[in-house]
């Protein structure tokens, strides 16, 4: 199997993080590219929480996370994957699962390597993690993040 690109979905919880010694060292065995990809989600799909917003309103809500997943990924990738062949930064606006998927066949992703879940949950996977590895056309390497955070 050849391994060329990487994909590393993350939503900046301390569970994704613990994924990345993984994507390192499989980068760099390989010599692969590592997407590190950022989903923002869709908010103004979703149902009114407390009114409805305006549509320059959203805009401005996305404009402001794209900024500061900009800087989280910069930080990610500059403290982390320094000693990577090549890293290549991606924002997304939508379902996180859906984008990871999408990712996974426009890009000719090799392989993923996730967290089992994310910021919160009382579950081994988290829905976004579970809903790839039951629908990704390449192999989903997903790293257990519950036994060290109890």
């Amino acid at each position: 199997m050849e391994i060329k690109k990487i994909l590393w979905p993350t939503d900046f919880s301390r569970s994704a993080e613990k994924a990345l010694p993984h994507v390192k060292s499989l980068t760099q065995k390989y010599d692969a590219e590592i997407h590190v990809l950022y989903v923002i989600e869709d908010t103004a799909h979703h149902e009114p929480w407390y009114g409805v917003f305006e549509k320059e309103r959203v805009e401005k809500l996305v404009e402001r996370a794209q900024k500061s997943a900009n800087e989280r990924l910069e930080q990610i990738c500059s403290k982390y994957l320094e000693g990577c062949p090549m890293y290549i930064r991606h924002i997304d606006i939508g379902d996180p699962a859906r984008k990871i998927l999408d990712f996974i066949d426009q890009n000719k992703v090799d392989m993923v390597v996730m967290a089992t879940r994310g910021e919160k949950g009382d579950f081994p996977f988290g829905s976004v993690t579970e809903k790839v590895i039951k629908n990704a056309s390449v192999p989903v390497v997903s790293i257990p993040t519950k036994e060290d955070e109890e």
